[in-house]
């Protein structure tokens, strides 16, 4: 009986084989979910005997952003300039053998910056540690990729992390997947489907053992989607990507280098000349949608100096996290002024989506003690 690591190989060399036609298309679908499969295994395999657990790092900030790269693209210069922190640097690789945290400042916001250890080929199958370093990335609010111009190649980079169940600059597919014990699977849609059939959709599933349920398309999803979804531990990270040592760049080298990266959209910047820094601070909170809510006691001014930073999307219930619980165990209801609000001191509740520079007044239950400010 061949091992894991044979039996995947063995897959992979199949799917690579295999011309991909129409009359392959299901075949190789097939082949693509059992090797999920297998994956599946030998990652639960791993953390069973202890392994490819990941660094122990703690979060803090608003968000974390994790630097993602090659050994020696200068990772660690880019860490000391945006935050300060003293990372060992060096111009040799795997300098870095740990994950060193930094913290930024943007508009009243506190980013996380984690320097990890460069990834290298196989990275998502144990070399070089990658594992764990991959372990962190999943738990990122946003990736910064950063390669310089002797290691341009950023798609081995995101393959690595594709590999790991890493999807960058993607978001989940509108795929519902509901098993049960019994009545067969049935397959549906409210779109037309022009990638996979239901037959296909249901011989995919069977490979991850789903015989009975339903899975209901909301979108033309692909094969690769489907098999995401029956997975089941994929992330969705937004990512930028940077190129470093444009100092080295002629304007030829840069404009062909914007020309070969032109789908990555990428920032050029030098860390060691401090140059395009700003452009990039400027991105990384953009990216990670940040909004800025300030906090008007009832008859006071609102304090302006100290905004509380949430995420866009986040409702009035995110704002009562962050403040004292008291506020959150007695709230009756909030008035918001703001672009999120229809008119200047709306009455809303809980569910009410906040907008950047809105300000709220809390309202609680009458009766109840507001907590000293």
């Amino acid at each position: 009986m061949s091992s894991l690591e044979e039996q995947i190989a063995a897959v992979e060399e199949e799917i690579r084989n295999t011309a991909y036609n129409k009359a392959t298309q299901l075949h190789i679908g097939r082949l693509k979910a059992k090797l999920a499969v297998l994956r599946l295994e030998r990652e639960t395999r791993a953390k069973g005997r202890g392994g490819g657990t990941g660094y122990g790092v703690r979060k803090s900030g608003h968000a974390t952003v994790g630097l993602v790269g090659y050994p020696s693209t200068g990772k660690s210069t880019l860490l000391n300039r945006l935050t300060q922190t003293e990372s060992e640097t060096g111009a040799y690789d795997f300098t870095t053998v740990s994950i060193i945290p930094g913290m930024l400042r943007w508009g009243g916001a506190s980013i996380q910056i984690l320097d990890m250890p460069g990834l290298i080929p196989g990275a998502a199958k144990g070399r070089g540690r990658g594992r764990e370093v991959l372990s962190v990335v999943r738990s990122c609010d946003l990736i910064l990729f950063l390669i310089d111009p002797e290691h341009p190649n950023l798609r081995a980079l995101t393959n690595e992390l594709e590999g790991a169940g890493v999807r960058v600059n993607q978001r989940p597919p509108r795929i519902v997947v509901q098993r049960s014990d019994r009545g067969g699977l049935t397959v549906s849609s409210t779109v037309r489907l022009t990638h996979l059939g239901s037959g296909a959709a249901a011989q995919i599933a069977r490979e991850f053992g789903v015989h009975n349920g339903s899975i209901v398309f909301r979108e033309d999803a692909t094969v690769d989607q489907l098999i995401d979804v029956l997975a089941g531990n994929r992330v969705y990270v937004p990512a930028l990507f940077v190129l470093n040592k444009a100092e080295l760049l002629t304007p030829a080298e840069r404009t062909r280098l914007a020309a070969d990266l032109r789908g990555f959209d990428p920032i050029f910047i030098s860390a060691k000349n401090q140059v395009g820094l700003e452009e990039l601070i400027d991105r990384l909170g953009h990216a990670l949608h940040f909004i800025r809510v300030f906090v008007k006691p009832p008859g006071r001014p609102p304090d302006l100096d100290e905004p509380v930073i949430l995420r866009k999307g986040d409702p009035v219930s995110a704002l009562l996290r962050r403040l004292p619980s008291d506020l959150d165990r007695t709230f009756r209801s909030a008035q918001v002024w703001g672009r999120s609000a229809r008119f200047p001191g709306q009455t809303v509740g809980r569910d009410h989506v906040l907008a950047d520079e809105d300000i709220v007044t809390v309202l609680i239950a009458r009766g109840a003690a507001r907590p000293a400010s």
